[in-house]
């Protein structure tokens, strides 16, 4: 089992991936956990989707602390990768999206595998999760997506987005509305990112993607073709525009090519929404340490 992990983007929140700060007690950054509680769940491959012209930092910093417990592969997510007769605008820098930079890892994967953000802190269940969902089912088109109780998932220093999520009697997912997450009063509030004037009170219990799916090797083609499209519809708007995992998979889904399972867990989410996110974190961190749930040098 592979775990592809999407951090091409890591670092721009804070300005380079040199300003990105540890959060463990030996200088571990949250991808340090995810890594560690993947290979606790079984996954023997690790695939860094990264910027090329971070690579030998990355691999000082990250990637050698790991290549004794873990296959490591690098994958570079390049601006220029684009379909034939696409002119990329000088002023674009950043990634073109995560369905764009799950493309870059094809020539990496060829089994079934979870993808995950870079700086996000998720929790060991999802791993094991995702990973045992596909020892039981080996159908191609048949993917999964951990879902989060939104009241999991909150920050305290400001709004969040998150895709809400609802399944379908079976616990297939049916639709997902990006939002933007807040709390008010005793109250969720959720705004949808494409209709602001739509609020709606969610249910601390209702479920949030997170980004942390599991696929088959048959998605790499549903986005090949989809890539196709997705420049063609955005000519006009190629300075700004991205190609998201979310909206891949929903095409897919209302084109009944594809199925996705959801898996909820209740692991709490920690993440660096806000630079104030970080005590919180590094907090909860020592809390876990403390319960014995991650060993204080996680590779010594």
């Amino acid at each position: 089992m592979t775990l592809v992990i999407m951090a091409a983007g890591m670092g721009s929140r804070f300005g380079g991936l040199k300003q990105v700060e540890p959060v463990g007690p030996n200088g571990e950054f949250i991808l340090d956990y995810s890594i560690y509680d993947a290979i606790k769940a079984g996954y023997d491959k690790v695939v860094f989707i990264i910027k090329e012209e971070n690579y030998d930092l990355f691999r000082e910093t990250i990637g050698k602390r790991i290549e004794s417990k873990i296959k490591v592969e690098y994958a570079f997510q390049k601006i220029e990768d684009v379909p034939d007769g696409v002119k990329v605008p000088k002023e674009r820098v950043k990634p073109w999206g995560t369905s764009h930079a799950i493309l870059s890892a094809k020539k990496y994967v060829n089994e079934p595998f979870t993808v995950i953000n870079a700086d996000d802190f998720y929790g060991y269940d999802p791993f094991l999760k995702i990973k045992n969902f596909f020892e039981e089912n080996n159908d191609d088109n048949l993917y999964a997506m951990i879902g989060y109780r939104v009241i999991n998932t909150m920050s305290e220093n400001g709004s969040v987005k998150r895709g809400i999520c609802s399944s379908d009697k079976d616990g297939y997912l049916n639709n997902l509305v990006e939002s933007s997450i807040e709390r008010k009063d005793s109250k969720i509030i959720a705004t949808p990112l494409d209709d602001d004037t739509k609020q709606f009170i969610v249910d601390d219990d209702s479920l949030v993607s997170m980004n942390f799916f599991g696929f088959t090797p048959s998605i790499f083609k549903y986005l090949e073709d989809e890539m196709v499209e997705f420049f063609e519809k955005n000519k006009d708007n190629l300075d700004k525009c991205e190609f998201l995992i979310p909206n891949s998979v929903f095409k897919r889904i209302k084109e009944n090519k594809i199925k996705v399972k959801v898996l909820d867990t209740d692991e709490k989410w920690f993440g660096v929404t806000y630079k104030e996110d970080k005590k919180d974190l590094v907090a909860a961190i020592n809390k876990m340490i403390d319960e014995g749930k991650y060993p204080k040098n996680l590779w010594n």
